[in-house]
């Protein structure tokens, strides 16, 4: 586990270089770019999130939440909790499937389209007031000065330290082999995380029983 004063410490430290070289501002981004390509790599259950909306009728366009990155899918529910998949195309297709938008145009809709970051777009045009259920991936709050510990800090810190190594190495030009070593030690540290979080996807206690570390004994 570490936290935001920490991390800019440690990043220094091993870089060997001091706040007038490497300013929080500079390591702000190293912190930014290390967890947007940790979030892109490995699929984590912390990046899951779910939003129910109710569509407006006659209205094809579908609300964003503020935090949101890419959707994973969309359902319709029913009032008897009934649910259906939506089909997703792109806009050509929803363009010439549904060229009317306007009540006359409108049904239960069957596809959704990415419009832009905002918004995405449905087809048929809704005709009733139903209930979709999203799920996408969210962008949570960066470490930084306010935000002070998040999980990846939490939970993956070497993948934050490594990262953010290396990115400082390529900022200072640094040696080839230094760069070469901490490439190595991040992708180590991604592939661990990725593998704890696949196992711990496919089991559960009732199945596989409580995960167990084995310890050495003291004795001969």
């Amino acid at each position: 586990m570490t936290d935001y004063s920490d991390l800019l410490d440690n990043v220094r430290n091993y870089t060997e270089t001091t706040s007038d070289v490497l300013t929080d501002a500079i390591i702000n981004q190293f912190i930014k770019s290390t967890e947007d390509k940790l979030r892109r790599t490995v699929d984590l259950t912390y990046y899951r999130r779910y939003d129910t909306a109710t569509l407006t009728v006659n209205n094809a366009f579908l609300p964003l939440p503020a935090d949101w990155e890419a959707t994973r899918y969309i359902q319709l529910i029913d009032g008897s909790d009934n649910r259906t998949f939506l089909i997703q195309k792109d806009i050509s297709f929803m363009n010439e499937f549904a060229p009317n938008r306007t009540s006359t145009g409108a049904g239960t809709p069957k596809y959704y389209a990415v419009y832009d970051d905002d918004t995405h777009m449905l087809a048929p045009t809704p005709n009733a007031a139903l209930t979709v259920e999203l799920a996408y991936t969210y962008k949570p709050p960066v470490l930084s000065s306010t935000t002070t510990s998040n999980w990846v800090s939490q939970n993956a810190p070497n993948v934050l330290l490594y990262g953010c190594i290396l990115e400082a190495l390529g900022y200072l030009k640094g040696p080839a082999d230094m760069i070469q070593y901490y490439d190595k030690m991040y992708n180590q540290s991604v592939q661990a995380l990725a593998t704890y979080e696949m196992g711990r996807d496919r089991r559960d206690e009732f199945r596989d029983g409580v995960i167990r570390i084995p310890l050495e004994s003291r004795n001969p």
